[in-house]
């Protein structure tokens, strides 16, 4: 067998699930998954590296008398794999039963929508060569150059692009296929300025089809930018300032969400949000969706890692928490039932007015297009990270900023959310608009 089309994978899986059961397991669950990917990077008008790969593998957990275990591995060939579980099944035995392992009831499970509806799978992707991977890392190459001076140190550029296949069966009778590509592009500058700083700044972008990435001279212009925003920058007074949070960065203040909301961190009693659903976590400006049927979203599925039916959802509402993320196993240890285990594609709806509009309403304002290091806490919810920005007056750029920190508490921090732009980020399964924070700490390093 091939083990290269969708059929083949199914049968592949379907087999395995089989024999694990043969061998004794009460329940397995079986991915088998296939993937190229090809990437292109130049610096200094010639290719620094080139890399074309291809990957296979093979997932099964197994239920055996009621211990549970996860196995993985390369090595497809029959023989390897009537191996492989036979040890699996073995080496289970050895372990603690757990009453909380199993899996969904099947009725939970399935496909929430079509492949049409999710358009993962850009059907130009087949048809990318060398020569357009090496066309397009060459065109941003050359609007670096034609936009860049002598303080230019070195700029690079990445091309990449991927698919992968991946065939999933359980014994609940759950058994489908999910597929998918993408795309990306970007670059890098570093700069020199007086007195040995390297100011250096980057831009890329991802998405599921070709079409939909910006063109080489936006990528390169976009570059520069954000490299001359980096010359001179320095800390300004420590104190609280309105943060403008640009859309391409919310992804590091909001990604502090993801660990308190789930089913993990309820259950060990390390989430800030526990016992807060129906509550109000935020400003009645803050509503966030997961969405996995978004069309070419980077997140969209039609089903989760427990194979459960995905759907829309509504995590927080005006201000309010509606949901947490649950997977199967938690949903139990926590007697609720399940949501579903993990995030797909965050989406805050767009508001009324451009970054513009919002900060030359403001007298002094901290913008922060960029995060470096820092830490959070998903107990207490406290977080510290080091920023890149602008300082602005009336939103005119009056300094570049670097070597500070921006601190506080996550759910401090969202009920001080004053105002949603209107220029949502696609290049990231965080599609989320500019967002205007009020008096937000800033300290100077």
């Amino acid at each position: 067998m091939s083990h290269t089309t969708p059929e083949d994978l199914l049968a592949l899986a379907h087999s395995v699930e089989k024999r694990a059961r043969e061998l004794g397991a009460s329940e397995a669950a079986v991915s088998v998954s296939v993937g190229s990917h090809t990437t292109v990077q130049r610096r200094e008008g010639k290719v620094e590296r080139a890399t074309a790969a291809t990957t296979r593998g093979l997932g099964v957990s197994v239920l055996v008398d009621g211990r549970y275990s996860s196995h993985s591995t390369s090595d497809l060939r029959p023989e390897a794999l009537d191996r492989f579980l036979d040890q699996a099944v073995a080496a289970t035995r050895y372990l603690e039963p757990d009453p909380y392992r199993g899996q969904a009831d099947g009725d939970l499970c399935g496909r929430g929508t079509t492949d049409e509806t999710l358009d993962l799978l850009d059907p130009n992707l087949a048809a990318h060569s060398a020569e357009d991977r090496g066309s397009a890392a060459e065109a941003i190459e050359n609007k670096l150059a034609e936009l860049g001076d002598d303080n230019v140190i070195s700029a690079g550029v990445y091309v990449a692009d991927g698919s992968g296949t991946t065939a999933r069966v359980m014994s609940n009778g759950f058994a489908d296929v999910s597929r998918g590509g993408w795309f990306a592009r970007g670059g890098e500058m570093t700069l020199s300025e007086p007195g040995g700083k390297r100011p250096e700044a980057s831009a890329y972008y991802s998405a599921r089809h070709l079409a939909d990435l910006p063109d080489s001279d936006f990528i390169a212009e976009e570059v520069v930018r954000r490299a001359a925003e980096r010359v001179g920058s320095r800390s300004v007074d420590s104190g609280t300032y309105p943060m403008i949070l640009a859309n391409r960065a919310t992804g590091r203040i909001l990604g502090v969400l993801g660990a308190p909301l789930s089913g993990g961190a309820l259950h060990q009693g390390r989430s800030c949000l526990k016992d807060k659903l129906g509550e109000k976590i935020g400003s009645s400006k803050l509503t966030l969706h997961d969405d996995p049927w978004r069309a070419r979203g980077l997140a969209s599925r039609p089903f989760d890692g427990d194979g459960l039916v995905s759907k829309p959802r509504t995590i927080i509402d005006a201000g309010v928490l509606k949901q947490y993320y649950i997977g199967v196993y938690h949903g139990r240890k926590l007697d609720v039932a399940p949501t579903t285990g993990g995030r797909s594609n965050w989406i805050i709806p767009p508001g009324e007015r451009s970054a513009f509009e919002m900060a030359k309403d403001l007298p002094k304002a901290i913008w922060v297009d960029g995060f470096m290091g820092g830490n959070s806490n998903s107990v207490t919810g406290d977080f510290s990270f080091g920023i890149r920005g602008k300082l602005l007056e009336y939103g005119e750029p009056v300094q570049n900023l670097s070597e500070m920190n921006v601190g506080g508490n996550l759910l401090g921090l969202l009920e001080r959310l004053a105002e949603v732009g209107n220029d949502p980020w696609t290049y990231s399964s965080m599609v989320t608009p500019t967002l205007v924070f009020d008096d937000v700490q800033f300290s100077g390093l």
